[in-house]
């Protein structure tokens, strides 16, 4: 009986089977190369917490936690979750090495898969992957304007437009208490217009109310109390700090009033860089500053800001007939066992000299190796059988032009190696 994948779960194929990988691969390549630009350094996160990790980070009134985390008894009955977010493990392991006595700025990126138990739909899965940076240690507009910088230039150097960066300010303990209590006034007057998630986040999260994306929740909250109305002296002056950083940039940005996110630990700055091609659904970087977080996980009281892209919503806007995917450089057709092995022999040698090349394993007709060569996207065919071994003269054939010359058997893995490397862009 065939067993299928997990709902929410999907493989993703090579490009040459109808797949992604090779996409997921190009995102990932120039993510990386920009971030080291931007002395960003790699950690590797675990795939699994300590439940309560996720709890007191992320805050245990928000879905995530309530609803969407995996989480599992170990064998010793303690409670792990699989990660949903990167940010609170990244804090985890901040605290855990100490990593502010070996920097007083550390810059950290990550890569790799999140779960979440959501309803699966266009852009979303229950496995799904993230690049994601956090900064420490800084608590500056300026680092706000070069975190917001540095989104910008990913999906430059990713070539996708038609993005917009919105941004918002969400205030601090000092000034976020008055406007929570704004808020939730103005929604308690209209509970009967709102849907039952946000009936029950009035409570718990009532800005997450303003993220709703029921049609009546929004109609009923477009008069809402916004955040901006409600800044504190400082959180007012740093939100102007990061106006005039972008602007002095030239990065354009657009104010959204109504953008929260939906974790409790954000304060300050908060942002998404927002496609019109992705449905309701249309966030595909977001993030902001944190700054109270380290401290509520147990380390020092130190600032923090910090983003993740979601890879699978990138990679439904990338131009992917733009993407490079090079086919095999060589194929070797070989008819009959001697040339078998001297196949053998020539492709180990031209591997090792950088050159892909593919061969057959099969005692497969010509005519289904060229077929074979021509999936692969081979640039050149080398024919091998008895006659050509008698003769000491192979058989070359250029896919591309469809023409073909005689190769001397005599070094012709030298042939080859120069060829090849004459070809090289």
């Amino acid at each position: 009986m065939k067993i299928p994948p997990v709902k929410g779960v999907r493989d993703i194929l090579p490009t040459s089977f109808g797949g992604e990988a090779e996409a997921f691969q190009f995102v990932e390549t120039t993510c990386r190369k920009l971030l080291e630009e931007f002395g960003f350094s790699e950690i590797k996160i675990p795939i699994f917490e300590y439940t309560e990790l996720f709890a007191k980070g992320i805050g245990t009134s928000t879905d995530i936690v309530e609803k969407e985390m995996y989480t599992f008894e170990d064998r010793d009955g303690k409670k792990i979750s699989l990660r949903p977010e990167g940010t609170a493990p990244v804090v985890r392991a901040l605290i855990e090495h100490n990593l502010m006595e070996t920097s007083p700025m550390p810059k950290l990126y990550y890569v790799g898969p999140m779960f979440r138990h959501e309803r699966p739909q266009a852009g979303r899965y229950r496995q799904f992957h993230q690049i994601g940076v956090e900064v420490f240690g800084a608590s500056s507009p300026a680092i706000d304007v070069e975190i917001l910088s540095l989104v910008h230039l990913i999906f430059q150097r990713l070539k996708i437009s038609g993005l917009e960066l919105q941004i918002n300010s969400l205030g601090d303990a000092q000034c976020r208490p008055n406007y929570r209590k704004a808020l939730k006034n103005f929604l308690k007057e209209k509970l009967d217009q709102l849907c039952e998630n946000c009936k029950r986040r009035i409570n718990t999260n009532p800005l997450r109310v303003l993220d709703c994306k029921e049609e009546g929740c929004r109609r009923a909250t477009q008069d809402a109390p916004v955040s901006l109305d409600h800044l504190c002296k400082e959180c007012l002056a740093h939100f102007l700090e990061v106006k005039t950083g972008l602007n002095r940039l030239k990065i354009p940005f657009s104010i959204n009033e109504r953008l929260v996110r939906g974790l409790d630990y954000y304060i300050r700055t908060a942002f998404e860089m927002v496609s019109s091609n992705l449905g309701a659904q249309n966030a595909v970087a977001a993030g902001g500053r944190y700054d109270g977080l380290v401290e509520t996980l147990g380390g020092p009281s130190i600032p923090g800001i910090g983003f993740a892209l979601g890879m699978e919503r990138v990679i439904a806007l990338l131009d992917k007939a733009a993407l490079s995917t090079p086919g095999t450089d060589l194929f070797i057709a070989t008819l009959g066992p001697e040339a078998k092995a001297m196949a053998a022999d020539a492709v180990f040698q031209l591997r090792q000299r950088g050159i892909k090349t593919e061969t057959d394993y099969e005692n497969s007709s010509l005519k289904s190796q060229m077929r074979r060569a021509d999936k692969l996207g081979a640039r050149y065919v080398m024919i091998l059988g008895e006659d050509e071994i008698k003769k000491d003269q192979g058989t070359l054939r250029d896919m591309a032009k469809k023409d073909q010359k005689s190769l001397n058997l005599s070094g012709w893995i030298e042939s080859l190696s120069n060829l090849f490397q004459t070809r090289k862009p």
